[in-house]
């Protein structure tokens, strides 16, 4: 049991970029190529990395991670981030698992989980990303889920008890409360969770901080606190990535219209949704599009 089988199967069955597999809920990836800049969200996911070093800036917090570590995301974030040393004969490689709530949620039911500390009322939420280090059993298990595409007819069976097995390990591990959390339905990060993902599907309606913390069923004081301790950003931050980044993918599918596509995220005025693009991407909308629908970067 070693890194460098680790290593080997997720170049084998990765290709460029994120690449789904036959187990669900299980990606690899392969980055070729280290420095620029990428934003896009974070989902659930634990990412541990067989090879490579990465930089993630979620809100004003920054997470390196590289081999020998993984990261846990338990709310969906806009992050950016870049790979520091991937090169076409030494890429980025990585093992990604969705956590799925509902599987943690039945983990948190068994009777060992009895022993985790439970939150205290008014306990400040665990950060919705974090890094640790791979242990192990860790490695064990990942390397043995890995295993399995080379076995398809056992994936039904054997998979879902790995993937147990993988998030029991995290849960019990030094971050682990950010994981748990995601299975405790009635968690301030669970709350926040919620919230995300109604923000998610509406991001380009008008946005009152006292209508999220209703929907979380928490005071507008502590759902703010709540909300930046979870996502290191305030609301109306998280709001205004999710914006952009939906407006960049319009822009790279149809770049001809930008005040249509900035009314259209939820701006009512082009010229501030120019101003803010280019601060967000580096460079105005037109400029952007036009250098990533070529494949390159602005």
């Amino acid at each position: 049991m070693s890194y460098e089988e680790f290593r080997t199967l997720v170049a084998r069955h990765a290709s460029s970029g994120i690449s789904r597999t036959p187990i669900p809920g299980v990606v690899v990836s392969r980055m070729d190529h280290g420095g620029s800049q990428d934003e896009s969200t974070t989902g659930t996911i634990l990412a541990v990395v067989a090879q490579g070093t990465k930089r993630l800036s979620v809100g004003g917090t920054i997470h390196d991670y590289g081999a020998g570590q993984y990261l846990v995301a338990s709310v969906d974030l806009p992050v950016s981030g870049h790979f520091t040393d991937a090169t076409p004969e030494r890429p980025a490689l990585g093992f990604g698992l969705e956590l799925r709530p509902e599987v943690i949620a039945e983990l948190m039911l068994t009777a060992a989980a009895a022993d985790f500390p439970r939150p205290a009322r008014g306990e400040s939420s665990p950060p919705a990303v974090a890094v640790g280090e791979v242990s192990a059993r860790l490695l064990d298990a990942t390397l043995r889920m890995l295993r399995l595409l080379d076995h398809p007819r056992d994936i039904p069976v054997i998979a879902p008890m790995i993937e147990r097995e993988i998030l029991w390990l995290i849960m019990s591990d030094e971050q682990g409360a950010t994981v748990r959390h995601l299975g405790l339905a009635d968690s301030s990060l669970s709350r926040v969770r919620h919230v995300v993902h109604w923000m998610r599907e509406h991001f380009a309606e008008s946005l009152r901080v006292d209508e999220l913390a209703e929907l979380a069923r928490m005071s507008s004081s502590a759902f703010h606190r709540a909300f930046h301790a979870v996502t290191s950003m305030s609301p109306i931050q998280y709001q205004k990535s999710i914006r952009l980044q939906e407006a960049r993918l319009r822009l790279i599918a149809d770049p001809r219209d930008i005040g249509a596509t900035a009314y259209a995220v939820g701006y009512e005025s082009p010229s501030q949704f120019s101003r803010e693009y280019r601060r967000e991407f580096g460079a105005s909308p037109s400029e952007d599009a036009a250098a990533l629908r070529l494949g390159g970067r602005p």
